[in-house]
Formats: structure tokens, sequence, C-alpha cells
């Protein structure tokens, strides 16, 4: 706001004038205020919400109604899901389920979705067994929408559709990510292009970021906004006014200074208002007439959405659809894939979900690669659950969350302790026995409020939602139903209430608490059930087809690869080689050759896949190529190239083949154009010199070798790191790998998933501020001068899974510059940068040489930091310095105020000593150097 420079608009006239205002300006021209009311009139169009406009689905003349033809795939399907005698409440609840959808409207809907999933399946295009509350359903699950049976495990018809909510149903449908828009074709085919469209939505200026954007606007010190955003607590649906009230600091703050309150001010003004539009990820509507009739358009870079959000969209009446993209889908096709190639096998997993050696594995804590339990916390909650049956891997999915982790220990305790479960009330036990007495789902709240109080499954769930919701008037109404029940004007009971049912009063109003507390948090079992049949499948693939997983799950992360080295560690660690790319024996994606994992050659860099077809065209169609030469006059057009061919040597490609990578890297150009030369003056049907010469002699009087020693190790690994992206034949870390993790406390891999795991844990395992270690090899360093015109540099460091920027600011540069450079390996000691609009950084407090001689010589030093201790805090600090010196010593002390180190004498330090400064400090301010 301060440039005078920038740029604005001439005039303050540009807003919505009011009548009043335009009649002046145009007093002179009347007609046009006129004309304006006219075009108003015949632009006049009514919007019909709450109505359903489902587009036509045609059904084959032999059926009357589209009823007739629903009911038919739903009995057919039921008779191969459950065979030809069914229980007769099983049989029940699908005529129950019929007779509703029927009613309300939606057989045309569940026709549409069974379509187009049917048509995925027939061309082999991957289907989620499930997503969302429609896993409840047995009429979906008959007819192959969902793939988890709802009588098994529990879940309920109502949570997904029911007469008393009277709301669109909705089936989200995960598909292969790579084969998805293969769907949205489809239906573009069945129902018209036109008919068919993305959806808009809208990126808002959330608290953190408006106040980041405010701050920017009016010239506010960055690091003044940056401190007033990380005020605002990461929590969802927060808000500016909710951490006013929740952060004393920070209203102290905007209460004292009027800058603060000024761009305050503006932020809660302007928080929650659009920021910019978008196409929603996975969002389809389809009408029965063109979409354009409904609502109109937005076109944005080709691409045409709806210029109304999903919700309005819903409101309207219009069928919206979620085609999600689902990576893990993609993994277990490709793996079953593999399996049938390498083994020649059909996989088929067991439909009870109950092999004792797939759980193992989550008891082991053997999760990497298991879709939803990857992360370190969720692996060791598995670790201690020791899970042996899908109740508790859904279990786990639903209470690994802010809110519903407090009940983990209670739920270990009972799984651990199986009949020592605590009840609020005994007619809890059948509810909740299957979660150990804890209320772990959206379906045991309907459950609960229908068995001991008699409610409908319908109004159940509105009564959850009221719950879920925080709706103090309602939720107050339905406690008194709850208890003692509903009576009609005439006296006719419409719910017993849980007195009538023989529950004290006491009891039900505990419940009703417990229920009310937890419901906020509760999960919906249908999702959690029908998710972990996925978790459960990569498990199985995982123990049962290791080698053939490992390479589908590094296949579906070659376009990223971050996560790529975290998965060749887990192969390392299952003692899978990982094989370098073979001209011979790789094709485009990891393959799996005698229980080893081969590189594929479509991940090698400047090798595109036009070139990698050719390859391996020629390849099936001639034989395997005798050598490199050979290659290169069989494979010579325009899509390999000298650039391409380079890469391959420099990836090891033609390793094994009779000459160094050093050698063929001097050598190629001069073989490639040797070959060019000879293809244009060749005559047809010609004998040269060379055709009268043995095979074994040909190559190396044709061409000429520059014959070289092979490339150092160090030249190796870099070449393969910048043709791969990742290091095969070791890392330059490999020989430390150990000292590095014993001197360390973080890594590249834990420092991109930073974020994922303050959310997931709600531990604060990693947070902003925090002391780390760091170690890795120095790839990059970019100096900057400073206002103060002294030098701090932002510098790349790569440890085994990927790099990390540091920051070395001006005070710490001119202690350590002569170590910074290239190809070093530097162990880092520093605080934790964390912001929500930037990668996780680390701010450089110190840096030593990092080699075995360096760590164990500086092993003798325990350094604390003081920089955010309390002068209560330092004053027992330097008693308990004081009080352990003396004549023998085995460590110094050095401490750390802001990004000083300072020396503060000696002491003889025991681990007892050490426990007592770590109590008096904290565990993350104090560690030995």
């Amino acid at each position: 706001m301060s440039d005078e420079d920038r740029m604005r608009f001439e005039t303050d006239d540009f807003y919505i004038k009011a009548p009043e205002e335009m009649s002046d300006f145009f007093e002179n021209i009347p007609e046009a205020i006129e004309n304006t009311v006219k075009i108003a009139d015949k632009c006049n169009y009514d919007f019909e919400f709450g109505v359903t406009k489902l587009p036509n689905y045609d059904v084959s003349d032999e059926f009357e109604t589209h009823t007739d033809y629903f009911k038919k795939l739903c009995y057919d399907g039921f008779k191969e899901r459950y065979g030809d005698n069914p229980e007769r409440e099983i049989k029940d609840r699908l005529e129950y389920e019929l007779s509703v959808i029927e009613k309300m409207g939606y057989v045309d809907y569940f026709l549409i979705v069974w379509d187009f999933i049917n048509y995925a399946k027939s061309v082999g295009i991957p289907v989620g067994p499930g997503r969302g509350s429609g896993a409840g359903s047995i009429a979906a699950y008959s007819i192959g929408i969902t793939d988890i049976d709802p009588i098994k495990y529990n879940l309920i018809f109502e949570r997904f559709l029911n007469p008393e909510r009277i709301s669109m149903p909705d089936f989200d449908i995960d598909f292969c990510y790579e084969r998805r828009p293969e769907v949205i074709e489809y239906v573009g085919r069945k129902y018209g292009i036109d008919h068919v469209s993305q959806i808009i939505t809208f990126g808002t200026m959330a608290a953190r970021m408006v106040i980041r954007d405010v701050g920017r606007v009016l010239d506010f010190p960055y690091s003044e906004t940056d401190k007033l955003a990380k005020m605002i607590p990461m929590e969802i649906h927060i808000t500016i006014k909710k951490a006013l009230e929740q952060n004393r600091e920070l209203k102290e703050w905007y209460d004292s200074d009027e800058n603060v309150k000024q761009l305050i001010d503006i932020a809660m003004a302007l928080e929650g208002l659009p920021r910019q539009a978008s196409t929603h990820a996975c969002g389809v509507v389809i009408t029965k007439d063109p979409v354009d009739t409904y609502v109109p358009l937005y076109l944005n870079d080709g691409n045409v959405s709806t210029q109304y959000t999903m919700t309005l969209l819903e409101e309207l009446g219009l069928l919206k659809m979620d085609f999600l993209g689902l990576r893990t889908l993609t993994v277990i096709a490709d793996c079953i894939k593999l399996v049938k190639q390498t083994r020649g096998i059909d996989v088929e997993f067991d439909k009870d979900m109950s092999d004792q050696n797939v759980y193992k594995q989550w008891g082991d804590g053997n999760t990497c690669g298991i879709f939803q339990f990857e992360s370190g916390g969720m692996t060791n909650f598995m670790k201690e659950l020791k899970p042996d049956s899908l109740e508790d891997i859904i279990a786990g999915v639903s209470l690994y969350r802010p809110g519903p982790m407090d009940q983990i220990p209670r739920y270990v305790k009972g799984k651990q302790h199986p009949g020592h479960n605590e009840y609020t009330h005994p007619a809890l036990e059948p509810i909740l026995n299957v979660t150990y007495g804890c209320m772990v789902y959206q379906e045991q709240v309907m459950q609960i409020v229908r068995d001991l109080a008699g409610y409908s499954l319908g109004r159940a769930d509105l009564v959850r939602r009221a719950m879920g919701k925080k709706k103090l008037d309602v939720m107050a109404k339905e406690r008194e139903y709850f208890i003692h029940g509903q009576i009609d004007e005439d006296g006719n009971i419409i719910v017993p209430g849980c007195v009538r049912n023989g529950i004290d009063e006491v009891s039900a109003n505990k419940i009703f608490d417990e229920m009310a507390e937890f419901a906020k948090y509760a999960f919906n079992k249908s999702h959690a059930a029908a998710y972990s049949v996925v978790s459960y499948r990569t498990a199985y693939l995982k123990y049962y087809y290791t080698e053939e997983f490992m390479a589908a799950t590094l296949n579906s992360f070659l376009g990223n690869l971050d996560k790529v080295p975290i998965y060749i560690d887990e192969c390392r660690r299952l003692n899978i080689e990982i094989l370098k790319p073979s001209i011979n024996k790789s094709f485009t994606k990891f393959t799996v050759q005698d229980k080893k994992i081969r590189f594929g050659l479509g991940s090698i860099k400047n090798v595109g896949v036009a070139a990698v077809n050719n390859i391996v065209s020629e390849r099936e169609k001639n034989g395997e190529f005798k050598n490199f030469t050979d290659f290169c006059e069989r494979v010579k057009n325009e899509s390999i190239n000298k650039k391409c061919v380079e890469s391959l040597i420099k990836a090891g490609c033609f390793d094994g083949m009779g000459q160094t990578r050093n050698t063929l890297l001097a050598s190629f150009e001069g073989i490639l154009d040797t070959i060019n030369n000879q293809g244009r003056n060749s005559i047809a049907n010609q004998v040269t010199m060379f055709d009268l010469v043995s095979d074994e002699n040909v190559e190396e009087i044709k061409y000429n070798y520059i014959i070289l020693d092979e490339l150092s190790k160090k030249e190796i690994l870099s070449n393969e790191k910048e043709m791969l992206g990742i290091y095969i034949s070791g890392h330059p870390l490999d020989s430390i790998r150990e000292l590095i993790k014993k001197n360390t406390n973080i890594n590249s891999l834990q420092l991109k998933n930073v974020e994922d795991e303050l959310k997931n844990d709600n531990s604060n395992i990693f947070k902003d501020g925090q002391n780390v270690k760091y170690a890795g090899t120095i790839t990059n360093i970019k100096k900057k001068y400073t206002k103060k015109n002294t030098i701090m540099a932002f510098v790349t460091v790569e440890d085994l899974y990927g790099s990390v920027e540091i920051i070395v600011f001006d005070s710490v540069y001119s202690r350590i510059n002569d170590i910074l450079y290239e190809e070093n390996i530097i162990l880092i000691d520093g605080r934790l940068s964390i912001k929500e609009d930037e990668a996780p950084r680390i701010v450089v407090k110190d840096i030593t040489e990092f080699n075995e001689n360096s760590i164990e010589k500086k092993k003798n030093i325990l350094q604390i930091d003081i920089t955010e201790l309390s002068e209560n805090q330092k004053k027992r600090l330097r008693g308990i310095i004081k009080f352990f010196s003396g004549d023998r010593v085995n460590f110094k002390i050095q401490v750390v105020d802001k990004a000083e180190v300072k020396p503060c004498g000696a002491i003889y330090l025991t681990e007892q000593i050490l426990d007592a400064f770590k109590e008096i400090v904290g565990e993350n301010n104090i560690c030995i150097v």
C-alpha cells in the first residue's frame, strides 16, 4: 500500500451504486435507467431448489419400469453374495432398502452409479470396494457398487439413506488414478459431452493465510506477520475470532498495538472470502439436459466447469458424483499383473480377511507400503495393539485422529484384557463390545439411540448429526426424548425413551453426555471398513508377493521421487536386491526378475516413452543386444538421440557388455556419427570390407573406442543420481549410515512429512522452533548479502532419503564458511522452521564436518539451548553446573543463546546427572555433540 507506483484504479467509483445515485448520474439520459430495468426483467430466471433432476438412464424394453430392472440386478447379485438360502433377516434388509430407494426416487441414481462402475470393471479399470456411508447398503453390495458385506461388519443403511433425512445419497467412487479419465470419458459418451461437466471450487482466505496476505499488502515486517500467523492454532475450521479467544498472547498484542489491530481487523473482514477459483479435483455433474440449461459454465485453460460449487449444485437437485483417483488401487492392480507375469499365479484374496500371517505384519511394525498405516505414529499404535481381525484395522483407522486418539489406551487395554471392559450400563455391551467399550463410530451412536431409547434409525441419524454439529437447542430437546421418551398430543408413544426401556435416569443422562462428547469426533464406520479392505489387500500382497508388491509401489511413485528412497530402503530391509537398469532386461517400469527388482528404463532422465518402446520392441523382435554398437546400429532413429544414449550409459544400462561407462561416455558420439555416416553412404546389396571380418573382431575394427578406466565410485553414484533421481549402486553416505542414525534426530523424509505428522499424531513430535540434528552432503550453496553487507547462505543438504534446505545466517556463516563447500558431509545443529506456505527448513546454530574422527572427537561436549528458558530455569541450570563441577571432568558444557554458542565450564557427566539436566531444561533443549 505504501508503493506510490502500485497498480490502482483511477477512480473510487467502482462499486454497486444505489438507485438514487444512478438516477443522478443519468439524469440527462432517463432511457438508460428504463432500459436497465427492461433488460433485468428479460433476464429473470427462477432456480428450482430441492427437486432431484437425474439424467435419463435407458433400460431394456423387456423391463416395464426402471425399478423392475434394478430389482432384477439386486436379486441376482444378492444370490451371488449370499447363496440360495440366506437368513431371513438379511433378505428382509434387502427388501427394506429396495422399498426406501424406490419410495425416495433414487432407483435411477443407483442404476447410473452401477452402470459406470460395471463399465470400469468390464474393461479392467480397478474400482475401490467402497467409500463413505454407501458401504452400509446391502443393495449396493449386491450389485457390486461396494465390495464389503454390511451385515458382517454391522454397517447401517440409514447412515447413507433414510426417509427422515431428505437429501441426495452420495456414492463417492475410487478408481485407479491412471485410468480414472476413461470412466469420465465413458460417462460423457453415455449421456452426451454437453451433459457432463467438472465443478468449480474456490480457495478461500483461511485465518493464517489472510493474515499473511494483509501483512504483505500493509508492508508489515515479515517476522512480525509470521509470528502473528503462527499464533493462530492449527485446528480445523479455526477462525481469527476464535484464535483471539483462545490465545491470550495474541489478544494482548491485538489490544496493545494499533498496527496489529488494524492488520487483524482487515484480515477478519476478508477472512472466508474466495481467494482463487480452480477445478474440483474429482467432482463431476451429470445432467438430463445440457448442463448450461441449469447453471452457468466457466472456462479456464480450456477446461469447462460449472460456475456453482458442488453444494449449490446439490441444492439445485443436480447429480453430483465424485470420481476419485486412488493410487493404491493402481498399486494393487499392477502387483496382481506382475504376479501373473513372474509366477503364473492369479491372485485371490481370502474372502474372510482373517489370515493371521497378514495381520502379524501390523503387530511387527512392518507397515511400510500398507495403505493408511505408513506414518510413524500409526505404526507404533499397531505394534502396541497387535491386530488380528479386520475389526481392529477398522478401529485403528477410526481412532488415529485428533480427538478419538484419547480412546486408544482404553481400546488397546480392552484388546489385551478381553472380558474386562467397562460399560456405563449393561445395555451398551452388545453395541460397544466390538470396540472394547469405546465409542468409536457414528453408527454406534445411532445404535445406542435406537436400541436404548427406541428411536428409528432414520431419526437416530438426525440426532447423531445434531450432536456432531453441536446444535444445542436440538440436543436439549433430544436429551429429554432420549431419557423420558416422546408422546404426541393423543398420548401415543413416538419414542419410548430409556426409562421406559428399563434404563435408569442417571445412566441415561451419562450415556447421552458421552455420546454428545464423542459424536464430535466419531468416524463413519462404513467408510473406515471399506478403506480397511484396501489396507488388508495391500498387506496381503506385501506378505505373499513381497517383490511384486514393492515393485508396484515403486512404479506408483515414478513421477514423484520423494518417497522412492524410503521404499528402496524397505526393499533392502526385506533383503530384496534392487538391480540397476539394463538395456537387455529392463522394461518401462520396475519389474521382478528372480525375486529381485529391476529398475525400469522409463524412469531414466532424457529417455522418453517413445525411445523405451522402440528399444523393447526391437529387443523382443530380434533378440537381446550383443554389445553397445549392436544396440546403436539396431535402434538408430529420431527418438533415440545422443542425449538419450548418454543417459542410458550414465544409468548403467550397458554394464557387463565389455566396456567401462567411462569408455562409452568418451566414445559414444563418435560411434553414433560413424553409424549415421555409414547409413548415408551405403548402397543396397553392396558388400563392405567389414562383411569379410569375423563377428568377434568387427566391432574393434569398425569403431574407434577411446579405452578408459572405469569412473570412480563417487562419479558413478553422481551419474546415477542425476539420471534416476536416486542412487542405485549404493549411496555416498552408506559407510556412515549407522553413525548418522546415532547422531541425528531427524531426516529429510520426516521433514517432508512433518505437517502430516502434526495433523495425524497430535503429539507435537515436530514443532516450529524445535532443536534438531541433521546430517548429509552439501549439494548446493546460494550466498546472499544482507542489509548489513554481511554474507548469509541457503544450503541444500542431502541425506539418505532426500534433501533439505538449511539457512545459515551471517552470525553463524562467519564461523563455519570454511567447511561450506559442495560434497562435504556435515552435521547440522539447528532449529526447525515450519511455515504453512513453504517446505520445512532448518535454521543453523552450528555446523561441524561429519566423519568418524570428528564425531568421536567432539563427543565430549554437553550442549544446552537456553534461548527459550525462563529466568528460573536458567538460575537452576547455573546451580546444577556449579554443583557438578570439580577437579574430575569428562564433559565440557556449552550453552546456545539464539545463534550464539558460549563455553560454560565442565563437569563429570553420568546418565543420572544427564537426567537431572533434562528435568530442568527439557529433553529437546539438551544434546551431546
